[in-house]
Parts: C-alpha cells; sequence; structure tokens
C-alpha cells in the first residue's frame, strides 16, 4: 500500500454539478438517475457548496413515494432553493492530498464526501466509498 498515494488516485474526476439556479427537481432526478448521493454546487468551475441526498430527505419525502407521485416532493421542493439546502463551510482537498489525509477528514468528519480543488476549481470528489474501494483492492 503506498502511504503517498494521492487523493486523485481514487477520486472521481467527471464531476456531476449543479448550478444554485437548478432547483431541487433536478437535483432529485441527478440524485436517482446518476445513483449517487453527494452533488457539487458550482458557478462556472468555483464550488460554492455540496447538497447531499440526504439534505433532500431531510425536506421531503423523496423515497416514500413512486415515481408517478411526485406531486408531494414538487410542492415541497418549490419551498426551498439549492443555496437554502446546501452546505456552505465546506472543507476541501487539493488532488495532491493523499489518501490517508483524506480517510482523517472523513473519520473524523460528519461526511461522507469532500470536493477536491485546485487553485480555486473543483477538480474531483472524493468520497467514502471511493476510500472503501481503494482498501478492498488492497487486499
Amino acid at each position: 500500500m503506498n502511504r503517498r498515494a494521492p487523493v486523485s488516485d481514487i477520486m472521481t474526476k467527471n464531476v456531476i454539478t449543479l448550478n444554485s439556479t437548478d432547483d431541487l427537481m433536478t437535483a432529485e432526478s441527478l440524485f436517482k438517475k446518476e445513483n449517487i448521493r453527494h452533488i457539487p454546487v458550482v458557478s462556472s468551475s468555483e464550488i460554492k457548496g455540496m447538497l447531499s441526498y440526504t439534505d433532500l430527505l431531510r425536506i421531503s419525502f423523496a423515497d416514500a413515494i413512486d415515481d408517478d407521485e411526485n406531486e408531494v416532493d414538487t410542492v415541497v421542493y418549490n419551498m426551498f432553493t439549492i443555496d437554502q439546502v446546501m452546505a456552505k463551510n465546506l472543507v476541501t482537498v487539493n488532488s495532491t492530498s493523499t489518501i490517508k489525509e483524506v480517510a482523517e477528514i472523513l473519520a473524523k468528519k460528519e461526511f461522507h464526501a469532500l470536493p477536491v480543488v485546485d487553485n480555486n476549481e473543483l477538480v474531483g470528489i472524493v468520497t467514502t466509498t471511493d476510500l472503501i474501494n481503494y482498501l478492498i483492492e488492497q487486499y
């Protein structure tokens, strides 16, 4: 196991993002379609926040109804903006941060994804799932 391996080795580089002007229905659709749990919110390529699927679940019934019955979600989602729901005080890492450093941050914090930012530009995202998959590959 390379103790100095950079996070760029395991991060997702083609990141699905939202803009703060997008609506929460768009966000929910992306979460479900792409089978992901975290979406960075950007303006151009600069990160402004992070929206998690858990954030949506806190304000809606996202998993409680069928895909055909989305009226409840629509009403709730129209009451909030992405800006109001997303996390804004982000912890970020850069692409040269080590996997160990990232693991230590995620182990101590109450979130499961970190934006990877180089020169104020979002270049990736790393999640606890990425770390687990990395560890599995080592054994």
